[in-house]
């Protein structure tokens, strides 16, 4: 079998909830041996939050789980406290999103950490930085809200409305893995590890892209357009006979095609809608026109009319739906984790050289403490060179 290319790493995952774990579910997937420090008695809070429940916890806290070993450790116990210490002194990567302070006054933060273990990359996750907003309580929805991705989120006429899932989160971990990744690279060329931390304030500035940037440009904060672009158009859902179509003309002859599908190859010469800086500025006309004719069928059959002449577009669907067309697409959008949990989504990302193709399911809380304390009570190859 191949090596994967994080094989022989050893990740003490010292994160709960979402972006920490997340980050370190993505390096489990990598060959990681990641060992996940757990609260005795309830674990991560995640097992908790439910429902749907699993046969062991919660589908939340499956779905950042995987392929890890869980210990449950006390860190307020002496002999615990201990074997924690030995585990960062032996981990390649930690990740930790305690409270400022927390970790440091039980001898587990970074300066204490790199003292024993100078080639550890220690990733710190939190809400708002490690300055001003240390004591600060970072959740996805909060720094939705504070951090501008609310303003820009639902209809113009409604309240700011955050995204269906825990997106800064989400992100987060990303940037995390990103960090981590980078730093075991810089650690091949000069033998030291170093301190990674990434918080959810800057990770959502970072992924606002075009909105952050039309902002820096005007100095005039965008809001909401509800599906609509702001420098796009047509690019937004339209109604049809039945439902929504998601229509994403992205350039003058796309926009061409739509006109022609439509039967109406004169919109295209139209000046109000000929170029895209003009749709944009008559969105309100090109709407009411594109409309009127999509009235006349569904969603469905203007999308598969659409998608034959490059046109992007399709029905506004769900989850399940979203499955299945990954599905119909060859992508193969999940994986088996164990006969005894539910299938996942699997890991994104596809090597030509070194598939990820084993999954192990999430651990029950403490599955794995007896192994990993009696790893931990046992000299390390270093003790024994």
């Amino acid at each position: 079998m191949t090596p994967l290319p994080l094989d022989g790493i050893v990740v003490a995952d010292f994160s709960r909830v979402l972006a920490g774990p997340l980050a370190s579910v993505m390096l489990a997937d990598l060959g990681a041996t990641v060992v996940k420090v757990e609260r005795p008695g309830s674990g991560d809070d995640t097992r908790a939050w439910g429902p749907p429940w699993t046969a062991d916890s919660s589908s939340y806290f499956e779905c950042a789980n995987r392929s890890k070993r869980s210990v449950t450790l006390d860190l307020n116990a002496a002999e615990d406290l201990r074997l924690a210490r030995t585990l960062a002194d032996r981990a390649d990567v930690l990740v930790e999103n305690f409270k400022d302070g927390a970790l440091a006054a039980r001898g587990l933060g970074y300066d204490s950490v790199r003292r024993t273990n100078p080639r550890v990359v220690y990733c710190s996750v939190t809400g708002f930085g490690s300055r001003g907003g240390a004591a600060l309580a970072g959740y996805d929805f909060l720094v939705q809200a504070v951090g501008g991705l609310m303003s820009v989120t639902g209809a113009p006429d409604a309240d700011p409305t955050k995204a269906g899932v825990a997106l800064v989160d989400v992100l987060t971990a990303k940037d995390a893995t990103i960090g981590i990744l980078a730093a075991l690279r810089a650690r091949e060329r000069t033998g030291q590890g170093q301190r990674v931390e990434v918080n959810l304030l800057s990770s959502l500035l970072g992924s606002l892209a075009n909105q952050a940037s039309a902002y820096l440009t005007t100095g005039r904060a965008p809001g909401r357009m509800g599906n609509r672009h702001p420098s796009i158009a047509p690019y937004e859902t339209l109604r049809c006979a039945d439902e929504l179509l998601a229509v994403a003309c992205g350039n003058d002859r796309q926009f061409g095609k739509l006109a022609e599908v439509l039967e109406a190859p004169e919109l295209a010469k139209d000046e109000r809608f000929a170029t895209n800086p003009a749709r944009v500025a008559n969105r309100g006309d090109l709407v009411g026109v594109l409309e009127e004719r999509l009235a006349r069928d569904t969603a469905e059959a203007w999308a598969r009319r659409l998608t034959a002449v490059g046109v992007p577009a399709g029905r506004v669907g769900d989850l399940a739906s979203a499955v299945a067309l990954a599905e119909s697409l060859g992508l193969e959008p999940t994986v088996s984790v164990g006969p005894a949990s539910p299938p996942q989504i699997r890991h994104p990302i596809t090597y030509s050289a070194t598939p990820v193709t084993s999954y192990r399911p999430p651990p029950r809380l403490g599955e794995h403490s007896a192994d990993v304390r009696r790893w931990l009570t046992e000299p390390s190859q270093e003790e024994n060179s």
